[in-house]
């Protein structure tokens, strides 16, 4: 299906810069640490207890192979290695221990990381969302820079670049919302797309740099990763430009107490309606079942997303679950 550019370019050139900081398209309340404190009073300060999930072992001789069919890998949270002909992609790679600046105290793995950086196959792109700690991993960036190069690109939203060049990493493409990049010798296009969330890293630079999720055209076989989102009208905007979107990677967790986390990330529920304004032909839910985060219990996302499906008789193969370290090949999606 062709691309109405002239539409993007509209869509571009609209601003998403107020007052030195960057803001969602629709106007979300923004939770400060008086919020903060109320959920963990509500709580008790109690986190859910964590879960350890079944663990398979990536083949890395399939892996090592030339994709001819999509292929994909959940290294759990919102990491994939998604693997198609010239092209093998990273999703916000996060391999370390903790989801933290410091990896003593935080946020800590609850079933390991399959894959080490390692035992990856050659990597040609990196598509990063946001800045967040359980989004960008200095560790996991490092370690795929020493062993990479400049052999593969890092794709990042508006403001992030700096961060890389900091670590003197320049193999970076930055982009704003409706823009992309082409690599013209793998036949691959990246779109950075809206979502609606927010930035930061610290106290002092929320919304300093910009958050996305991406499309991915590989010689027109649409891969799209929604990064970190809430809900919001924008994914029937991406659902007019580019459906039918052939794989769709979806956030389905850390989403209670739903006053809190509501405008910037979706439950299974609305997870299953972006599914369907952005014309997914398949899906695969991540942003589960890896760190706790938030206050539901790591193993419900997926029960609440099958609920979710059999409401609107969404089939069952139409919104997968993977398994942590589970390869999924999709030679339906040929057709």
């Amino acid at each position: 299906m062709a691309l109405d550019r002239q539409r993007l370019a509209e869509l571009a050139a609209r601003s998403t810069f107020h007052k030195g900081r960057f803001r969602n398209i629709e106007r979300t309340p923004s939770h400060g640490l008086t919020d903060f404190f109320r959920w963990q009073i509500e709580t008790g300060a109690r986190f859910p207890p964590g879960k350890r999930f079944p663990l398979i072992k990536p083949d890395l001789h399939q892996l090592a192979s030339v994709a001819d069919v999509p292929r994909l890998t959940w290294l759990g949270h919102a990491s994939f290695l998604f693997q198609f002909r010239q092209c093998n992609v990273l999703t916000d790679p996060v391999f370390s221990e903790r989801c933290s600046p410091v990896q003593f105290v935080g946020p800590r793995r609850h079933t390991p990381a399959p894959l080490s950086v390692a035992q990856l196959p050659e990597i040609t792109h990196v598509l990063i969302s946001h800045n967040h700690y359980d989004h960008l991993d200095e560790n996991t960036v490092l370690d795929l820079h020493r062993r990479f190069g400049s052999a593969l690109t890092f794709y990042v939203p508006t403001g992030v670049a700096d961060w890389f060049r900091r670590r003197d990493i320049s193999n970076v493409v930055e982009l704003g919302w409706w823009r992309s990049s082409e690599d013209v010798a793998r036949r691959a296009e990246m779109f950075c797309l809206p979502t609606q969330h927010f930035s930061g890293r610290s106290a002092t630079d929320r919304n300093a740099s910009l958050w996305c999720s991406w499309l991915m055209d590989i010689e027109g076989f649409r891969l799209y990763f929604a990064g970190d989102t809430g809900y919001a009208s924008l994914f029937r905007d991406i659902g007019e430009l580019f459906a039918p979107i052939d794989l769709a990677l979806l956030p389905i967790g850390a989403y209670d107490p739903r006053w809190f986390m509501g405008p910037v990330h979706v439950a299974p529920e609305e997870a299953v309606r972006i599914h369907q304004d952005i014309g997914a032909r398949c899906a695969v839910a991540m942003h589960w079942g890896t760190f706790v985060l938030t206050s539901e219990p790591m193993d419900e996302p997926p029960r609440r997303l099958r609920q979710a499906m059999a409401d609107v008789g969404m089939k069952d193969e139409s919104f997968r679950v993977a398994g942590h370290g589970e390869t999924i090949e999709f030679p339906e999606l040929m057709q």
